[in-house]
């Protein structure tokens, strides 16, 4: 079905059986295994960084520089992808990047020290990089204008179950097989993909002489590179609770000398058991008002408020701090709105490129950001630092914010100009 269907007199029941269909499904259940797999390594940083025989320091350095080299992968992955996506189609990259990181993966399990960690996790991410631009893209291009919020908002809550298997995996086994499970969920699904169209919008694109792909076209011109910079700036608020505030919860927690350990795995499993609720709420609001911008600024304002009680209220509970990190998963759950506009804010010759390319730059912020947070460390206590990226981070993204086009109503099946 074209994006110009009518979509505005579709039942109930004709919405579920749009937003069901299998391309929709697969991309759900794709970014559920990408999200497990990503995150299952914020859960396992400790444990299987002891069985490596690192003492508490190395676990804090190795696992910041392993962290670091998954995001970088993610960085030049999402390039690669993004443009096979927009030059080769949307299926070519779900079922490269799969395998890609589903090998990996499985690798992981395997390793028995620090090196052989680090090459393998920047792989895993390279591969990761593909699946949630490359599912977002042919979603929007597949269902109607007036619901892809609803088809993307799925895509997304699947994405955080998968952050909710990962840590139910590594508390029933240890490390390794988790590692092992998330590979062989992955290559399962890209079994499942065989009967996964290409979208129709991509295909009338090929029949067309018109360059595709083409990253210089973000910076050839001053409004396309506007929008490309503001679409990935938003979404950093989201990767400094995950990268610094969640990875790092059990370093936080011993600055604030807390009445127990915070166990990382149990703050990824709240802070995405709650964003479940967040994407649902986000993606409902954003049809109800017929609006991105509003309740993009909405949950990034709440999340920063959050941000505020969890370094600067004096509790000494442990118990409390989980509570603001589930509220804080909730916040971040406009993750599912940000994503979305990135893939509406371009045409048909670069939106791959773009809805690939910019949740990976997102989640590659995670890079400076963790080492700007390392650097004040030096000069001041630890929950101060984090507290200074975070002021920073959220001044940009709201600025940004400002900024950024409103996209709910735009029809995508247009191209880009190259000027």
């Amino acid at each position: 079905m074209e994006n110009s269907t009518a979509a505005s007199g579709l039942s109930s029941r004709s919405v579920a059986r749009e937003i069901l269909r299998i391309p929709v499904l697969v991309a759900a259940l794709g970014y559920m295994v990408d999200m497990y797999d990503l995150f299952l390594f914020s859960i396992v940083r400790v444990p299987s960084l002891k069985s490596l025989h690192l003492s508490e320091d190395s676990i804090l350095k190795d696992g910041l520089m392993l962290l670091n080299l998954q995001m970088a992968g993610l960085l030049v992955g999402g390039i690669v992808w993004g443009i096979l996506g927009d030059k080769k189609g949307r299926l070519s990259v779900l079922f490269g990047s799969i395998l890609i990181y589903s090998l990996a993966n499985i690798g992981n399990g395997f390793v028995t020290s620090v090196s052989a960690y680090a090459v393998l996790r920047f792989i895993a991410g390279f591969g990761l990089a593909g699946e949630l631009g490359a599912g977002i893209t042919l979603v929007s291009e597949i269902l109607p204008t007036k619901i892809r919020g609803y088809g993307t908002t799925l895509v997304a809550t699947m994405g955080v179950f998968g952050a909710l298997l990962a840590y139910l995996v590594s508390w029933l086994f240890d490390w390794r097989a988790s590692y092992f499970i998330g590979g062989g969920l992955g290559l399962l699904l890209m079994l499942m993909r065989i009967k996964v169209f290409e979208s129709g919008i991509f295909l009338k694109l090929k029949e067309k002489s018109i360059k595709r792909g083409d990253m210089r076209m973000l910076f050839n011109n001053k409004a396309r590179l506007k929008k490309y910079v503001t679409s990935i700036i938003i979404g950093m608020p989201i990767w400094f609770v995950v990268g610094i505030l969640i990875t790092f919860s059990p370093e936080l927690g011993k600055a604030m000398n807390l009445d127990a350990p915070i166990n990382a795995g149990k703050a990824v499993l709240f802070v995405f058991a709650s964003q479940v609720a967040g994407n649902i709420v986000s993606g409902s609001l954003s049809q109800y008002f017929q609006s991105r911008k509003k309740v993009i600024f909405l949950f990034m304002t709440m999340s920063f408020l959050f941000v505020l009680i969890y370094l600067l209220v004096p509790f000494k509970q442990a118990t409390l701090l989980y509570v603001v990190i589930a509220f804080l998963g909730f916040c971040s759950g406009y993750w599912t709105l940000f994503i979305t506009v990135a893939a509406e804010l371009f045409g048909s010759n670069l939106r791959a490129t773009v809805a690939t390319t910019v949740p990976n730059f997102v989640r590659g912020t995670t890079i400076p950001l963790t080492s700007l947070f390392v650097l004040l460390k030096n000069h001041t206590t630890t929950i101060y630092s984090a507290l200074t990226v975070g002021v920073l981070t959220y001044l940009i993204a709201m600025v940004a914010l400002v900024y950024l086009e409103e996209t709910f109503k735009k029809d995508i099946n247009y191209t880009e100009n190259d000027l």
